[in-house]
């Protein structure tokens, strides 16, 4: 498992990301996100891990750029009501169990689809046509019959 990227949040509330030595945004964080990056988000003067704080900023921004929310308000009422209810850590393990089986199985759909679309028009149809051939051959191959010979059956 690699390293996350470290970012530091300085008193003045800029981020600089440690790896590109550069002054960044929620909005860069988030590309970055996107990108596979896995980063770690610290207040510079205490130490403190406040990833989580800002994670949940870049998704209130997400959630208000005005498309289609990911968060209904009838599922954030739902979450809200698992706070403090004895089977709030449960829901919090099937829900990253969820979303990880959901990211996993479109992961597997792009995969296929790939596949797919990199054999080009011709390759794809000789595939199809040859499994056809198998499958109809073992379909309409007449059975042999081991107790009949055509020596004895001739005429003289």
């Amino acid at each position: 498992m690699k390293k996350p990227r470290i970012i530091k949040k300085y008193a003045n509330r800029r981020l600089y990301d440690t790896e590109a030595s550069k002054h960044v945004t929620l909005s860069n964080i988030r590309e970055m996100i996107v990108n596979g990056d896995d980063i770690q988000i610290i207040e510079d003067t205490s130490g403190d891990d406040i990833t989580r704080p800002l994670l949940l900023q870049i998704i209130v921004e997400q959630e208000q750029s005005g498309g289609q929310p990911i968060l209904t308000e009838l599922l954030l009422a739902q979450l809200i009501r698992f706070y403090g209810n004895p089977m709030q850590g449960m829901m919090a393990e099937y829900l990253q169990k969820s979303v990880s089986t959901f990211v996993s199985q479109q992961r597997s759909v792009q995969t296929q689809m790939q596949d797919m679309l990199s054999n080009t028009p011709l390759d794809t149809m000789k595939e199809l046509v040859s499994q056809n051939m198998k499958t109809w051959g073992t379909m309409f191959t007449p059975p042999k019959d081991e107790g009949s010979s055509d020596a004895g059956n001739k005429k003289e």
